[in-house]
């Protein structure tokens, strides 16, 4: 009896407990063209409310997005400040949300997926509700984490769980309501940085926590109360990607068919994860299997 006992514990035992996937460009396809408007409101918020020459703005985005993971931690590291709420406003405020449309095919495959599912995103909760809500996906998750959960406090300092450096050009460590000027603030030169050949500073930390941070990962992880090595992990961004698989996550890339370093599959759509996935829903056959056997062997032993 004892065996079959162990038999069945053993194949009960999932391979993963938890699904974690971000949003954008994720769980909708990045023709929507949400992704273009919101870079360009990115864009026109540098411009109107932080007073960045025009000409200077597709340098800077690009190179702070590729050295923070966002832009707004970028601009937050150099020495801007501003009201979160009022950046994620602007930004996510006037997008398109038309262009995302339900889609009751992927509700059927997240439904139908017998683990916790939870959202992992850099976006504010309004954008993420307002999305998934277009997606007709709301209830397919047991949560969201996003910008708020991992930022609940306006910070003028590096997180607590890195080296203590002071945040460039930091005055106060509340939440302003009002937007200040940039003048008021010592600003980082990025872009004269990686123009000098031989920098001699080093770049600024952001107090902003997000993707593709791995501290960002862990903490996420933490809040979720989920084992990485029992947690799949769907995103659009290979640099997501590799940080989850450096942090022990096992990965799928969304958008492409490409495998890359540091992801263990590769989707061209989220819609691909029943054909490409097989695996995550065999374990509900396998405990049927075993589940009826033993049953039957403990009828015998009763009669």
């Amino acid at each position: 009896m004892e065996k079959f006992e162990d038999r069945y514990r053993q194949a009960q035992m999932q391979k993963y407990e938890c699904l974690l996937f971000d949003l954008d460009d994720t769980l909708y396809p990045l023709s929507s063209g949400i992704a273009k408007e919101c870079r360009k409101n990115i864009e026109d918020y540098m411009v109107e409310k932080l007073g960045i020459d025009k000409s200077k703005i597709d340098d800077l985005c690009n190179l702070l997005y590729k050295n923070y993971g966002t832009t707004m931690a970028g601009l937050r590291a150099i020495g801007y400040d501003f009201d979160y709420d009022k950046y994620h406003s602007f930004v996510h405020g006037r997008l398109p949300y038309e262009n995302i449309k339900p889609d009751p095919v992927l509700r059927s495959i997240l439904l139908s997926l017998p683990y916790r599912k939870i959202i992992f995103t850099n976006a504010d909760k309004i954008h993420a509700a307002k999305s998934l809500s277009r997606l007709g996906l709301e209830d397919c998750f047991e949560g969201i984490i996003c910008f708020e959960t991992l930022n609940p406090i306006h910070k003028n300092t590096v997180s607590d769980d890195e080296d203590d450096v002071e945040f460039v050009g930091s005055s106060s460590s509340t939440n302003t309501s009002t937007t200040t000027s940039s003048s008021s603030y010592e600003i980082f030169d990025i872009v004269g940085h990686f123009a000098n050949s031989n920098p001699i500073s080093a770049l600024p930390k952001t107090p902003v926590v997000c993707k593709p941070q791995e501290q960002a990962i862990e903490r996420a992880l933490k809040m979720a109360n989920v084992n990485p090595q029992r947690t799949m992990f769907f995103d659009d961004s290979v640099r997501n990607i590799q940080a989850g698989k450096r942090v022990g996550l096992h990965t799928v890339l969304v958008g492409t068919s490409q495998r890359v370093k540091g992801a263990d599959y590769a989707l061209e759509s989220i819609h691909n994860i029943r054909e490409a996935l097989p695996e995550l829903w065999e374990v509900e056959l396998k405990s049927e299997v075993v589940y009826s056997g033993q049953v039957a062997v403990e009828t015998s032993v009763t009669a």
